[in-house]
């Protein structure tokens, strides 16, 4: 399915297939839809869902009448990472979102900062009174 959403296309096609959920029951119940999961090329995320007559994916196709129906939704990536969490195994949501590390663990980087940019960092984190590893975190 291709749609253009707020100028944007999204195009089950072209973009990655992350996961998929379903729930209970099968196409001949009126309640029964399935979501998939996929990124664009370009790092944004959406749903493309489709359901029977009494989902959310349901069409209107008379008075009082509905019918199956299908729509791609836009994600953010904090509305992605929840649904994954919600209705995907945690190896696929790990694999998708990077593994989660509760440990808590600090590492020593080396990295190469213009000195200029090392200097106001400096400065901001002052400012903040905190020190600059926990200022440069909290930019990440």
């Amino acid at each position: 399915m291709k749609k253009i959403i707020n100028g944007k296309v999204y195009d089950t096609d072209k973009a990655k297939e992350l996961g998929t959920y379903s729930n209970a029951g099968g196409w001949n119940d009126f309640n029964h839809y399935e979501e998939t999961l996929f990124q664009k090329r370009t790092g944004e995320f959406f749903l493309f869902g489709k359901g029977n007559a009494n989902t959310k994916y349901a069409e209107v196709i008379g008075q009082n009448c509905w019918s199956g129906g299908r729509k791609i939704l836009p994600m953010s990536y904090e509305d992605a990472r929840t649904w994954a969490e919600e209705h995907l195994d945690a190896d696929e949501y790990e694999s998708i979102f990077g593994v989660i590390d509760e440990s808590g663990a600090k590492m020593t980087v080396t990295l190469s900062i213009d000195s200029g940019k090392w200097e106001s960092a400096k400065r901001e984190a002052a400012k903040k009174g905190i020190g600059i590893s926990e200022y440069i975190e909290s930019l990440l």
